[in-house]
Order: structure tokens, then sequence, then C-alpha cells
């Protein structure tokens, strides 16, 4: 049984110092049991809708394959054309959740049968259809289309909430692009996508306490009354003009009022596989922490003070301290403030420094998922206190997309 008490906290942690003990940092780790316990949570928590596992949060196929094994999961929701390209090797649903203006992947997918089968684009306006439309030339079969809906909660038509990610915002926008891809035999709309990321990307209690958890609630509930109800009116008037194979909609953060939306038929999740920090602060759910890495002290420059090799991985979005690796074990150390998370090398202070010798690891987690992986070449995939596979990331198999 997996949890996150303090008491099991510092056994996971010793697990991860024995497994590794002879791996000098930095060490990617992957407690199996952790990352398995993850993906039972987020089935149960989509309750019969299946699961689309966004693969910018895992960057790592031995855990793609993994995830797609289990029931309750089907397809990959994609980064970009290259890597979708990539993963349809041996993956056959993959749907890319962000418009591609790689001209050069477009036209080799346009070569590709196969390809063309397994793999949906996601375009957003008549503008970027167009230039699909030239790189494609004269495809071998249809290419697959689906059209990302801006789902963002727009207050007074200017207090933008949420992503500003596609023009398609109301019926009328979605049935007029749906009109140009239906009308062309290049191309075969399948499917909508609308990601609330107000609702499942911000979280419940922020650091700081701002805004206060008060206002997010009140947001959230706004949000997730009008996306259902404009998300639905717009699948209806779609759905009028064409079939459609799936709607997607939603993330980790947001499962249960996404499935509750009856016009949504698949989530995508991936974030909440391996547990990063930023889902501490959410109320509805707890991931179990399991991905981490170690860093090793190559420093102790002064009593309560180590130094570890490396260690400045920040998070993208919005720059704060919830975006910095957190030191999770040994307990008691935090960054130095005057320097904080560095390029080359990062102190650390705290009771525990001087328990710490030359060659010992830090453990930390880091505050997004996938990210990470753009640092480590593999990942140890890790049961009790043993490494059972070296997995390699995107970065390990030469694959660098974004």
């Amino acid at each position: 049984m997996v949890t996150t008490s303090h008491h099991l906290s510092a056994q996971q942690h010793e697990r991860l110092d024995r497994a590794t003990a002879a791996l000098d940092g930095p060490v990617g780790a992957v407690d199996l049991a952790a990352f398995d316990a993850n993906a039972d949570d987020l089935v149960r928590r989509a309750a019969g809708t299946p699961i689309r596992v966004a693969s910018k949060s895992v960057r790592c196929r031995a855990l793609i394959d993994r995830v797609l094994a289990r029931e309750g999961y089907e397809g990959i929701l994609a980064f970009t054309l290259s890597e979708a390209l990539w993963l349809a090797e041996t993956h056959y649903d993959i749907v890319i959740g962000y418009p591609t203006a790689d001209r050069a992947a477009l036209a080799a997918l346009a070569k590709d049968e196969e390809k063309l089968a397994r793999i949906t684009l996601m375009v957003d306006s008549a503008e970027g259809l167009s230039l699909v439309k030239a790189a494609i030339g004269t495809p071998a079969a249809p290419v697959r289309v689906a059209i990302d809906l801006d789902a963002a909660l727009v207050i007074a038509r200017r207090i933008w909430l949420g992503a500003r990610r596609s023009p398609v915002r109301t019926p009328e926008d979605a049935v007029a692009l749906a009109r140009i891809v239906a009308e062309d035999p290049d191309f075969q709309l399948v499917g909508l996508m609308a990601y609330e990321g107000q609702v499942a990307g911000t979280v419940d209690r922020p650091l700081g306490g701002n805004p206060p958890a008060a206002v997010i609630r009140r947001m959230k509930k706004a949000s997730i009354a009008e996306i259902t109800e404009r998300r639905g009116k717009i699948v209806a008037a779609v759905r009028s003009l064409t079939d459609l194979e799936f709607v997607n909609g939603g993330g980790t953060g947001s499962i249960e009022s996404t499935r509750a939306d009856s016009s949504v038929t698949e989530i995508a999740a991936g974030s909440g596989l391996y547990g990063p920090t930023l889902f501490d602060r959410y109320d509805g759910f707890t991931p179990h922490p399991a991905a981490y890495f170690g860093l090793s002290v190559v420093r102790r420059p002064a009593p309560g003070i180590v130094t570890v090799a490396g260690g400045g991985w920040i998070a993208s979005g919005p720059p704060g301290l919830d975006r910095v690796p957190s030191p999770t074990y040994p307990f008691g150390l935090e960054y130095v403030g005057t320097e904080g998370a560095g390029e080359v090398q990062t102190p650390l202070r705290g009771h525990a420094a001087d328990e710490l010798a030359i060659g010992d690891k830090v453990w930390f987690r880091h505050a997004k998922a996938g990210e990470v992986c753009e640092r480590l070449d593999v990942l140890h995939l890790i049961e009790g206190d043993a490494i059972i596979t070296v997995a390699p990331t995107y970065r390990g198999e030469g694959q660098t997309f974004l």
C-alpha cells in the first residue's frame, strides 16, 4: 500500500537511496508502486470515461506503454506532430493536442497511409487549416482533424480566466470551421477538444494564499458551469453537421467535473501519474509522489549547508516559488534565499545538512511532471528497494520535440 504519510515517505526515500546507491547524480527515479496507484486513482476518478494519456507529462515510452496496458486508458494526447509520427510506429490512436506549423512533418504524414489512420491533427482556424492544406499536397488518405475550442472563462468581455488557446468559442465559430474541414475531401473531421485549464490547472490552495481559496472555489464553480453549457451547445451544433469520434476535455485536476459533462467522451490526463508538487495543493484528490530526481552533494561549505550539483530545473508557467523543485529527502533542507536553485550548483541549508557526506544524494520532486525528463536520459523504475528497469526518456532515445 502506498501512502504519503511522513513515516512511510521516509521509508520510500530510503528505498530510493538503497536502489540507487551505486549511481551518482543526477538520477531520475520512479517508484512504480506509487505510479501504479496513481494510474488506478485516475481511472477511479474518471468513473468509466476513458482517459487519453497526455504524453508531454510522461515523456518515457516504457511508462506510456505501462499505462496504456491498463484498463481505463485509451490512446495518447501528443504535443507535437514529430512526436506523433515517432510514437505512431507502435501506437495506433494519437491525437495531437495543439496545432502544428511543422510543414516537413505534415508532408511526411501525408505520404504515410498507415500513420494517417493513426494520427489526428488539431486545428483552431481557417488560417491554420490552410497551412496544413498547402503542406500536405494530395495526401495518401484523408487527414484526420479535430477542432480545438477555447474553454477559458471570460468575464465582462475583458477578464480572461484560463489559457488563451483558440479563437473558436461559440457554436457558430465551431460550425464555420467544421464546414471548411468537412467540405474538403482531403480532410476528415473526427473530434473536438476543450481544455478547461482554469479548473484543471489551478491549485485550490496556492502558495502564499493569493488568490484566496474561497475566490478560487467560486471561479472554478463558475467555470465548470459555463464550459459545461457552452461545450455542450458546441458539440451538439457540430454533431448536427457531421459525426464525431470523440470529444476530449479536462486534465488531472478536473477529472470529476469533466466526466460529469455528458458531451465529453474522453478525458486527457498525465501529470497525475508522477504526482508532481503542483498537485500537493488540490483539495479533491491527492496523488502519490512517484517521480523523483537525486542530486549528489559536492560541497560542505559551512555547518548546516551542503551544495548539490545542478538543481535549477524550473518548471514552465508563471515564474514563482511554486515552479521550483522541492528538496524532499533528507527532511529539513531548504534553499538558500540569496542563491535558490542554481544552473550548476545549488546550496541547501537545514539541520539535515550536517548528516550528509560528499557523494550522498538529496532527493527532489519537480513542480511539474514530464518536463524533468528533458534533463535526464533515463528513468530508473523501482520496485521495493531494487531497480527493475532502466527506461530511456524521450531525450534518452534522441528525441527532443520541445
